[in-house]
């Protein structure tokens, strides 16, 4: 049986943003919302004024996010930091789904 958890990733960029950093970003967006397609991603947050980026991955484990990790081409130029969530709550969870019925 597999359990999927949620894991806090908690990167902090680099001081300066090279060129080739920015000429990554339109590669990351598009690995992000295929992340999010496949259920993989739950939250995704950057702030460049604190050079920080904040994400929420659902996996079985922290070697899975390290994989999802590696295909986030922005990875290599970041401290990354990796902590699985014993809670993790949005609004969204309160409120009722919509049903078509």
């Amino acid at each position: 049986m597999n359990t999927v958890y949620q894991f806090m990733v908690d990167f902090t960029l680099p001081q300066s943003l090279t060129l080739e950093f920015k000429d990554l970003i339109p590669y990351q967006k598009m690995v992000v919302e295929r992340f999010f397609d496949e259920g993989k991603l739950s939250t995704y947050a950057q702030s460049f004024e604190t050079s920080k980026l904040w994400a929420i991955f659902n996996a079985n484990n922290e070697m899975e996010v390290m994989n999802m990790l590696a295909d986030m081409p922005l990875t290599a130029f970041m401290k990354v930091d990796i902590n699985i969530l014993s809670a993790f709550s949005t609004a969204d969870s309160y409120l009722p789904q919509f049903s078509m019925n």
